[in-house]
């Protein structure tokens, strides 16, 4: 009885530090040749002009993206951030809505993923500075052939941003919440499927996608062994990577999305994230959604949600305010389409000190 009760934390521990390298150098999704044209074809329904957005990180790490422009701006730009395992052409489903509406969009590859440089993802530790230097750049790099152009009149001829968002999946999503934490020019962020911390979601490996309380329990040791590896190999403190944690440190609006059927990052993570939000914050769950899936289930809401979640803020109004928890039932469209799904999700606003939970 004694050997069965020890096994299985001790085949646990030794998982957890074979994987560990594994942890921190996700496979590269090249950005193929193929992707490319994917991405152009997209781009080209809302005329939007794509040109290369090269920035070099604070630790020399070449990162590599687009800066794509719609025909008429409104001076808003939102940055795009992929999951792991993924490149840039991961969000342009999101970037092709977003051009649509006249916000510019920063479609960067991760350190470590698509044709970036790097070796070592961290999952928000060292991404959160290269996202500050992209914030940079944006700021210091008008649109060519600008200034070239003599310009006669008052102002400025080539603004910089006036407002600047962030939405991101999965991996992506918790580098937009940390980023956000630590730099006051991100507004607003839409992040799906966020992890709440590295531990928590290791804990969600460990049970093997199914049972999350084995992870905690029998076979935690997989998690504790992961990320004391992860921290021995890169010099980072791995466990202090949190989204929960960022979303406190700083008051800024969030709107929170989990996908109701996700096995890779169950809601429980979203709703941590959700508990630990200081500032102005929302919670859609999607229905039968499965991880990152919330715009290909529920398409025409997706886009409404997050359009009016960054006009609110784009045109300066104060949050929206609601006396309690409600249920929000999806548009005419969405009923349409979806007959099978009377609710499109659940929405929460926090207006005060109080939490409201979902019923």
């Amino acid at each position: 009885m004694l050997i069965l009760l020890l096994l299985p934390p001790v085949l646990a521990a030794v998982a957890g530090w074979l994987v560990a390298p594994a942890y921190l150098h996700p496979i590269r999704r090249e950005l193929t040749p193929d992707l490319i044209r994917e991405a152009d074809a997209s781009f080209a329904v809302t005329h939007a002009d794509r040109e290369p957005f090269d920035v070099r990180a604070p630790d020399g790490v070449l990162l590599r993206g687009w800066k794509v422009t719609p025909p008429n701006p409104n001076g808003s730009w939102v940055l795009l951030f992929h999951g792991v395992a993924d490149n840039r052409v991961g969000v342009t489903g999101q970037a092709e809505f977003l051009l649509g509406s006249g916000y510019g969009v920063v479609m960067m590859d991760a350190r470590a993923h698509g044709a970036s440089e790097g070796s070592t993802a961290t999952y928000g530790w060292l991404e959160r500075q290269d996202t500050r230097a992209v914030i940079d750049r944006l700021f210091q790099d008008p649109r060519q052939g600008c200034l070239a152009i003599p310009h006669h009149g008052t102002g400025n001829a080539c603004p910089p941003p006036r407002h600047i968002f962030a939405l991101g999946e999965s991996m992506g999503a918790g580098i937009a919440l940390e980023t956000a934490a630590t730099d006051p020019r991100i507004e607003a962020v839409v992040a799906e499927a966020s992890f709440a911390n590295l531990r928590e979601a290791a804990y969600d490996y460990a049970g093997l996608r199914k049972y999350p309380r084995l992870g905690k329990t029998l076979l935690s040791p997989f998690a504790w062994t992961l990320l004391y590896r992860g921290a021995r190999l890169t010099a980072i403190p791995l466990a202090e990577v949190s989204p929960a944690k960022a979303v406190g440190s700083r008051a800024f609006p969030v709107l929170l999305i989990c996908d109701e059927k996700d096995v890779a990052l169950p809601c429980r993570h979203t709703q941590m994230i959700y508990d630990a939000a200081r500032g102005p914050k929302q919670l859609w769950v999607v229905p039968n959604a499965y991880h990152t899936a919330a715009l290909g289930f529920y398409p025409q809401e997706f886009k409404r949600r997050v359009l009016e979640f960054f006009e609110t803020y784009r045109s300066g109004c104060s949050p929206l305010t609601v006396p309690a928890t409600f249920v929000e039932r999806p548009s005419e469209q969405e009923k349409e389409r979806t007959p099978e799904a009377p609710v499109a999700g659940l929405l929460l606003i926090r207006t005060s000190g109080r939490r409201f939970r979902p019923f």
